[in-house]
């Protein structure tokens, strides 16, 4: 069997994986760190929905995890196009095949598929027999730069990398669905982690706007552990009631704020140059 194994194609797909995820990450968080973090940086902080500056370590810690987690993930993505390359998938290259309504329909699906894979394995990573093995990593960001978007444990790494080969080897996808469901998973994840509120006032009100999440939704998920598990969408937790109470409440104070805020909160002593200390995490449920 290794025999048969052809080394060049896994070192071909090997080196086009990790290119493709390094130069994906580097570029969408390096981005809107560098907007966010430093250009704007003080400009813009009233928008911060957390008003504290990120430590230097924490940053670290984001980016050697999502490193590890980008090699792993290319490592899985490897194998399993290889096994596409072998004809093992239903994968598909010529859109006449299946017409442009399918590509579009398949790629919504896709997208849908892994907001719900990753609100179902992302709340068990929350269980307390999993979550101080493995989860915990992910947050010790309990104010998330750009940076921790990847900022896995090698096993969840794996894990949410296996809702690509659950849909490529049983639906037939066009590489454009792919393409698309990762600049939108890279996006989403990356406002989702981004600590400021970017969103309009009413989004998380308004008649469609709510059922997509917001930068306050996954920032909030990482203060306050136990809640807000949905990815792209405000599907799930609102369908099954894990969304914090205070969700709506936050947002819309965050969106209250004004250039002058930060000088009104300043002067009470809740705004600080330097980092908080960090909050002792709740006891998990």
């Amino acid at each position: 069997m290794i025999l048969s194994i052809n080394f060049e194609l896994v070192r071909e797909i090997l080196v086009k994986s990790l290119t493709t995820h390094f130069i994906r990450y580097t570029l969408a968080a390096g981005i809107m760190f560098s907007i966010f973090y430093l250009w704007k940086r003080r400009a813009w902080f009233y928008k911060k929905i957390q008003l504290r500056t990120p430590q230097k370590a924490k940053i670290k810690h984001e980016i050697f995890w999502s490193v590890i987690s980008l090699i792993i993930i290319s490592v899985c993505g490897t194998i399993s196009f290889y096994f596409v390359k072998q004809g093992y998938s239903p994968l598909y290259t010529d859109i006449a095949e299946r017409g442009w309504l399918y590509l579009g329909l398949s790629t919504v699906g896709l997208i849908v598929w892994h907001d719900f894979y990753f609100y179902v394995t992302h709340r068990a990573m929350h269980h307390k027999a999993i979550f101080p093995i493995v989860h915990k990593i992910h947050h010790k960001s309990t104010d998330p730069t750009p940076w921790a978007a990847f900022s896995f444990h090698p096993i969840e790494a794996v894990v949410q990398f296996l809702f690509v080969p659950m849909a490529v080897f049983v639906v037939p996808l066009h590489p454009i669905a792919l393409l698309t469901m990762g600049l939108f998973q890279i996006t989403l994840n990356v406002i989702g982690h981004l600590g400021f509120e970017i969103f309009p006032k009413g989004f998380t009100t308004g008649r469609l706007t709510k059922w997509a999440n917001t930068s306050t939704h996954h920032n909030m998920h990482h203060s306050k552990v136990n809640c807000n598990y949905g990815l792209y969408f405000n599907i799930w937790d609102r369908l099954l009631g894990t969304n914090h109470k205070d969700y709506e409440k936050t947002f819309d104070e965050v969106k209250a704020r004004t250039p002058d805020t930060e000088d009104k909160l300043a002067e009470k002593g809740l705004v600080k140059g330097a980092p908080k200390k960090e909050k002792q995490e709740p006891e998990l449920v």
